[in-house]
């Protein structure tokens, strides 16, 4: 079977980061229909959203590193066709059990399919510029997170059947990119040796201060995804008194566009200083996004929507770039699926407990507690990167695919 080129499965892989997010994040405007639809309260959504990244826990814990012994288009395929069923049953989701159910296989596919994606991207640039993956994978997360917006908030509140028809459409992306990804080659040049079998998450002991730095950066910016994905729709709804869900997706897509765009303004920055400014950046941010809920301010939550994207950016490429330079070759996807795992951890469990907040007082509480959270991993991750030192994490370069 003829395979694509480098360059090509260097843009499959992108375009298989960008479709995980898009799933990960294709519920957010609907969140409000499901409530009045089906008379839930918040913290019923914000458990639908983190079924997602619980579920994706389980499964990176288990199937962490299970490309780097199949390769990454086996690991991609299944990965994809989880996350495609789990979106189908949103598609025709009669009760919210159907939510549910569907939640925990886009878990399942974004965790067997987003790890080797990140992985090919680095192994699939071009010779010298490895380094520049993690840009790269932020910016196609970013765009997968304002298709997810843009698409979603403009059929739900102009085309018919709102709850449905969101998902067709990313039903059939899915099955696209698939059919690319069927056609990447079949084995990475730096396959671990051996059977594959499950042995949980291993972080190599050499790089654990890296590991460590690149986990809370994510966790951070995780957490203040858990504002914008799990909350952000009924903030704009709610405190900021906005009830298009057009103008509500286009201001969350404002956010995410940020994010693409400081990827790749600021692709050349070393890792960790990325990671010390967006720990910066998104303190600043979130403030503005308290104060724009307590004055329903839709100027500043617009505000808030680009400094915090900025911020999530910052965090997310540095938190990879320093983990993807310094892991083995042979280990990389088992290493950045240990990073996924940390940070969806806390994610899960941060959009639960803002959820339970939400429902026993109020949503304005919740987002204060959020803002102090975020905050808190935020500063720990620019005190691990101030401890390591600017730059430092480019020291390694990661070996690409031949």
């Amino acid at each position: 079977m003829r395979t694509l080129s480098r360059r090509s499965s260097f843009w499959v892989a992108a375009s298989v980061a960008a479709i995980a997010l898009w799933t990960s994040a294709a519920p957010t405007v609907t969140y409000p229909l499901y409530a009045a639809e089906w008379d839930l309260a918040t913290a019923t959504t914000t458990a639908i959203f983190a079924v997602y990244p619980i579920t994706l826990v389980v499964a990176l814990a288990v199937f962490g590193n299970l490309s780097d012994y199949v390769g990454r288009r086996v690991a991609i395929l299944t990965g994809l066709a989880a996350s495609l069923l789990g979106v189908i049953l949103f598609a025709v989701a009669p009760s919210v059990e159907w939510l549910f159910a569907g939640r925990a296989l886009m878990g399942l596919g974004v965790a067997l399919s987003l790890s080797p994606a990140t992985a090919a991207v680095v192994e699939f640039s071009a010779p010298g510029q490895a380094k520049r993956a993690g840009s790269v994978t932020t910016a196609a997360t970013a765009v997968g997170l304002v298709l997810s917006m843009l698409v979603g908030g403009a059929l739900i509140e102009y085309a018919p059947l709102p709850t449905h028809l969101n998902f067709v459409v990313l039903s059939a992306f899915i099955a696209v990119v698939g059919v690319f990804a069927w056609f990447l080659p079949r084995h990475s040049p730096d396959v671990a040796a051996g059977r594959w079998r499950p042995r949980g998450i291993v972080v190599p002991r050499g790089i654990r201060h890296f590991f460590a730095i690149g986990a809370l950066s994510l966790v951070s910016a995780f957490a203040l995804g858990v504002i914008f994905l799990s909350l952000g729709a009924d903030i704009a709804q709610t405190l900021i008194g906005s009830d298009n869900a057009l103008v509500n997706g286009s201001l969350l897509a404002v956010n995410a566009a940020m994010i693409a765009v400081a990827a790749i303004l600021l692709r050349n920055v070393a890792p960790v200083t990325l990671v010390m400014l967006g720990a910066v950046t998104t303190v600043v941010g979130i403030g503005v996004l308290l104060a724009s809920s307590l004055q329903h301010s839709l100027a500043l939550f617009l505000v808030a929507a680009v400094i915090t994207g900025f911020g999530y950016s910052m965090l997310f490429s540095g938190g990879l770039g320093t983990v993807s330079a310094a892991a083995p070759a042979h280990h990389r996807a088992g290493t950045l699926s240990a990073v996924y795992l940390v940070a969806y951890f806390f994610q899960g469990a941060t959009a639960l407990f803002l959820g339970s907040l939400a429902t026993g007082y109020d949503l304005q509480f919740a987002l204060e507690i959020g803002a102090v959270v975020v905050t808190v991993f935020s500063v720990t991750a620019l005190v691990l990167g101030l401890t390591l030192g600017r730059g430092t994490a480019t020291a390694t370069e990661p070996a690409p695919a031949a």
